[in-house]
C-alpha cells in the first residue's frame, strides 16, 4: 500500500502479487474505492493476485484519496490520475478490470491510450437509459459529503463537475459510441441488470466494440464460478508474451 501525489492530489493505492499488471477500478460511483470490492459478487484482488501484479486504487475524493475540485473536472480528470499512477509505478502496458463506474473509466482509457491496454474487463458498466436523475442524485449525495473539505469550489464548480460527468448524451457517458466502434482492444463485458447498470449499456458496449464478448449471467452464486473462470481465461489469452 502507498500514496502517490501530484498537483495537489493524493492517490491511495495497493499492490498485490507479481506478473503482468492489472489495474482495478472499483465500483461505487463517485465513491469508487478499494473497499468496495469486498461487497462485490467476488473480489478480483483475491482472485487475480496469484497470477498478476494487481494495482488497486481509490479514485480521487473517494476512500483515502483526495484532490481539488473545479468546474472543469470530468472523466478526463480521473483518467489522468489513473495513468499518472501507472507511470509512477513504471507500468507501460496493462489489463484493466472495472465495475460499475469503472466501465466508463475503461472506455476512456481505451480512447486515450489504446496501445497501453492489453485487454479490458467491464463488470456491469453504468449507462444512460432514462435514468439520468439517478446519477444526478448519486453525485449530489457525494458532493454534500465533500463540500466542507473543498472551500476552493463554489456551487458553479460543483454544477460544472456534475455536468462534466453525467450531463452528456452518450450511453456510457465518457466516450461516444461512434468512437467505441473504432476500438480494437479485446473487451469482456459482464452484463448489468439494474437502474444504474442497465442491460442496454452492456449490450451496447458489447455490440459496438469490434472485439467484445458479452457474458449475460455472472452475479448469481450459481453463475459465479463460470464467470470467474471466463475472466481468468480472457486475461490469460490476452496477456502479452
Amino acid at each position: 500500500m502507498g500514496t502517490f501525489e501530484r498537483d495537489g492530489t493524493t492517490i491511495y493505492y495497493e499492490e498485490h502479487g507479481t506478473g503482468f499488471p492489472v489495474l482495478l477500478i472499483a465500483p461505487g460511483g463517485m465513491r469508487s474505492s478499494i473497499e468496495a470490492w469486498e461487497r462485490a459478487p467476488w473480489n478480483p484482488v483475491e482472485q487475480l493476485s496469484s497470477s498478476y501484479r494487481v494495482i488497486a486504487m481509490d479514485q480521487r475524493n473517494a476512500g483515502r484519496s483526495t484532490g481539488p475540485i473545479s468546474g472543469s473536472d470530468g472523466w478526463a480528470t480521473y483518467t489522468t490520475d489513473q495513468l499518472a499512477l501507472l507511470d509512477h509505478l513504471g507500468v507501460d502496458r496493462f489489463h484493466v478490470l472495472g465495475m460499475c463506474i469503472g466501465g466508463s473509466y475503461i472506455v476512456n482509457l481505451l480512447h486515450e491510450v489504446p496501445a497501453r491496454v492489453a485487454s479490458a474487463v467491464a463488470l456491469q458498466p453504468i449507462g444512460l437509459d432514462g435514468n439520468r436523475d439517478a446519477f444526478y442524485e448519486m453525485f449530489d449525495g457525494w458532493a454534500a459529503e465533500q463540500k466542507a473539505a473543498h472551500p476552493e469550489a463554489d456551487e458553479s464548480d460543483w454544477a460544472g463537475f456534475r455536468e462534466g460527468m453525467y450531463g452528456g448524451g452518450d450511453m456510457l457517458f465518457s466516450v461516444p459510441a461512434s468512437e467505441i466502434a473504432a476500438f480494437v482492444t479485446p473487451i469482456l463485458v459482464l452484463m448489468g441488470n439494474d437502474r444504474f447498470h442497465p442491460r442496454s449499456a452492456s449490450r451496447k458496449l458489447a455490440a459496438t466494440a469490434p472485439n467484445a464478448i458479452l457474458v449475460e449471467q455472472w452475479k448469481e452464486p450459481e453463475h459465479q464460478p463460470a464467470a470467474r473462470a471466463a475472466v481468468e481465461k480472457f486475461l490469460a489469452e490476452n496477456t502479452p508474451g
